[in-house]
């Protein structure tokens, strides 16, 4: 009893002590001390109450948001050959662009049941839809061809089946061409899409 009560009493000492060499500022006869130093230090501590651990809140995010539904501003990027991002043309094309631009900035909406999603090309406004032979295009209507299931994968990537046509993906050849949906299956990269902002 006695030797808990004092492990107790040591592992307490240790954290006040860990807390008060920690502490961002300096109380001492009230003077600020070196301010440029203890802001940082602040603000360093203040992120890292916000992030947590790397990779943390990000996680948090995104799957509540995949989860309650809520509209989301992203580019799709793919990392196949140099890596692409998903464009909406004002033509109706559906191409990657390695480099960010203002046709890859879309607009991820959920519709109907949980987890179907649409994707919505914020400048072209044009949605992307997948036919029948499993080929992607933007629609200036909404329709049943614009709606895809969103899948969480394992490698935080997702991907993006039509609900209409299932077993059909989309998906970037590593040339930044768009892949027919019925030739490409999410055990392959080409179809993993990472949401970005």
């Amino acid at each position: 009893m006695g030797s808990n009560s004092a492990l107790t009493v040591l592992v307490l000492g240790l954290i006040v002590t860990g807390v008060v060499r920690s502490a961002p500022f300096s109380f001492q006869g009230g003077s600020r001390g070196n301010g440029t130093a203890e802001r940082r230090s602040w603000e360093t501590l203040y992120s890292r109450s916000l992030a947590r651990v790397p990779g943390e809140k990000r996680e948090i995010n995104r799957d509540s948001d995949y989860l309650m539904g809520i509209k989301r501003l992203r580019r799709l990027y793919c990392n196949v050959g140099i890596g692409f991002h998903i464009q909406v043309l004002p033509d109706g094309r559906i191409t990657g662009v390695h480099n960010e631009n203002r046709y890859s900035l879309l607009e991820i909406s959920p519709v109907g049941e949980r987890g179907v999603v649409t994707i919505f090309g914020v400048r072209s406004g044009l949605f992307v839809a997948m036919n029948r032979r499993g080929k992607l295009y933007g629609s200036s209507h909404y329709n049943s061809e614009c709606k895809f299931r969103e899948r969480l994968l394992a490698n935080n990537y997702n991907a993006y089946e039509s609900v209409v046509y299932p077993r059909m993906f989309i998906g970037l050849s590593k040339n930044g061409k768009t892949k027919r949906g019925n030739r490409v299956s999410p055990a392959t990269t080409v179809t993993h899409f990472l949401p970005r902002i």
